[in-house]
């Protein structure tokens, strides 16, 4: 029996070993261990019991003298000993002993010059179907030639920790070891661990190449090869902005910033299924078919048909899917050089201007500050718009300071003079409490399009005092009004009392979590008056 190395990490006598299986062979064992069901499209549906979401409390990195110095470590980046990680390993490693055992050796980074070799041992059939469709699959060319792995991945949802054995909080781990190159993830099977694990990982290597990790999409004009990257929160637009029919998506979620262009570490998608439908997101909708798993919505068991509207198991319901999926994907997932950088918003408190320019030092001061809001009610007890600020629009992934992935960015940004844009798709002329009305998407879109096409180059720019950035006063296709934030508000004085309150938000939260940042960043944002 062919063991394709995993015998390396002590798991000696599995029943069987499966190596880059199509995901046909994979969707049927799935079926035949038990592991889900087909939906009326093909799909392969599952459920992922407790965790139906990333677990954050239960994410380690492993403190070693070697990256002790490069990781801020923190409520994001918690340390494990090395000797508790490879404890862990070890019984995970013994509990696949005699199971079945999954293996997908693949690549992340598009761009071959940084590929990434990832190797991804699975207990799990479709668990192992997931991450063959989001990374980028080998041709058999390759997977002849692969060698070994640079990195190793162990997945094992099925092996439950004890907190007080092994040193964790619960029966779920997500360790990385950047020194040993290897990942460990057990107790959880929500498959979104597998990816940002990887992700997590993109993001210490690349810095180390001089390319700068992006939690964002990305997209390309077909003809000229303009390239736009959109930053941006879950509930900001982030996929429906940047799956613009008339240009192609090099990706959805994950990319580097390289001195030759921008490029997708992934080769699939993984996308929200709440509430979707075939209007709304026609290309998601599509992609729910053979070859797709789909994780935690609810079915009718006769029909087979999904009920995307059902969030009674969660509201983080998901689909994985390869890129290619996608009508319009860019293949292999490579672009220019950012020709615009968006950083996408949903202000519910109905103040940001719904586009504004950004200086250099602004743009690394909204890169850290990563800023959206939460509506009234979505929370008990919550009865007016809150904020939400990750850094670098992807806090958990980044295992570095925040200055280190800023300082890459304005370097960018001073060497290719790329413009950046702050873009609010949010509340307009009023707040999300007060019954206000978001931006119409087609203006959104209007006002996307100038900045990508260069429209705003020749237009007239005013200064927000509060927010301390330039919005234009005119856009094709947008009237007027509908740029001017304070214009649109009935009472001015509501607004500039909310503009101030927002802005205090930022200040408190830039002041707490970057004490250190540069002088000139921390000036670059908004200025509450006294």
């Amino acid at each position: 029996m062919q063991t394709y190395g995993i015998e390396k990490l002590g798991i000696i006598g599995p029943k069987a070993v499966y190596r880059n299986l199509t995901p046909a062979q994979l969707t049927e064992a799935a079926l035949r261990l038990g592991e889900g069901s087909l939906t009326n499209t093909g799909a392969l549906l599952v459920t992922t019991g407790k965790y139906t979401g990333r677990s954050p409390d239960d994410k380690f990195i492993v403190d070693t003298p070697t990256i002790h110095d490069d990781i801020a470590w923190g409520k994001v980046n918690r340390p494990i000993s090395r000797e508790r990680f490879d404890a862990i390993k070890g019984k995970v490693a013994a509990y696949l002993q005699g199971r079945e055992v999954f293996v997908f050796d693949g690549y992340a980074g598009a761009d071959k010059k940084y590929t990434q070799k990832f190797r991804v041992i699975n207990e799990l059939a479709s668990q192992n179907l997931f991450i063959h469709q989001l990374l980028i699959r080998p041709t058999a060319e390759e997977l002849e030639n692969y060698g070994e792995p640079d990195y190793t991945v162990l997945c094992a949802p099925g092996f439950k920790c004890d907190p007080a054995v092994d040193g964790v909080h619960s029966e779920a781990a997500i360790m990385i070891d950047y020194e040993a190159h290897m990942i460990v993830i057990c107790g959880s099977q929500y498959a979104g661990e597998i990816k940002k694990s990887v992700f997590s990982t993109m993001n210490y290597v690349m810095t180390k190449l001089n390319v700068l990790p992006m939690h964002c999409s990305a997209n390309m004009d077909p003809d000229s090869g303009e390239t736009a990257v959109f930053f941006g929160l879950s509930g900001t637009g982030k996929t429906t902005l940047s799956a613009d029919p008339a240009r192609k998506l090099i990706g959805d979620d994950e990319h580097g910033w390289s001195p030759d262009g921008v490029f997708n570490f992934e080769g699939g998608c993984y996308a929200k299924c709440i509430d979707l439908s075939a209007e709304k997101e026609p290309d998601i909708y599509n992609a729910i078919k053979f070859g797709a798993l789909v994780e935690n919505v609810i079915m009718d068991p006769d029909t087979r048909e999904l009920d995307f509207a059902d969030g009674s198991l969660t509201e983080n319901t998901r689909v994985g899917y390869p890129v290619n999926y996608i009508n319009n994907a860019q293949i292999p997932g490579e672009g220019g050089i950012p020709k615009v950088v968006v950083f996408l918003t949903a202000d519910a408190f109905g103040v940001l201007p719904p586009i504004s320019r950004l200086s250099r030092e602004a743009a690394m001061y909204h890169f850290v500050t990563g800023f959206t809001s939460k509506l009234a009610g979505t929370e008990r007890g919550v009865t007016e718009p809150q904020p939400t600020f990750s850094t670098l629009f992807g806090e958990p992934f980044m295992p570095m300071d925040p200055s280190v992935y800023a300082q890459m960015l304005g370097e960018k940004l001073d060497k290719y003079g790329t413009k950046v844009y702050l873009v609010n798709t949010g509340w307009a002329g009023g707040s999300a409490a007060e019954g206000a009305k978001r931006m119409k998407l087609a203006y959104t879109r209007a006002m996307v399009t100038a900045a990508l096409n260069g429209s705003f180059d020749s237009v007239e720019f005013k200064h927000h005092d509060v927010f301390n950035v330039d919005y234009p006063v005119s856009c094709p296709g947008v009237p007027d009004e509908k740029l001017d934030a304070r214009g649109m508000w009935a009472d001015k004085a509501a607004y500039d009392a909310q503009a101030n309150k927002l802005a205090k938000m930022f200040a408190d939260n830039f002041a707490k979590k970057y004490p250190n940042m540069p002088a000139d960043i921390a000036a670059a944002g908004p200025k509450p008056k006294d």
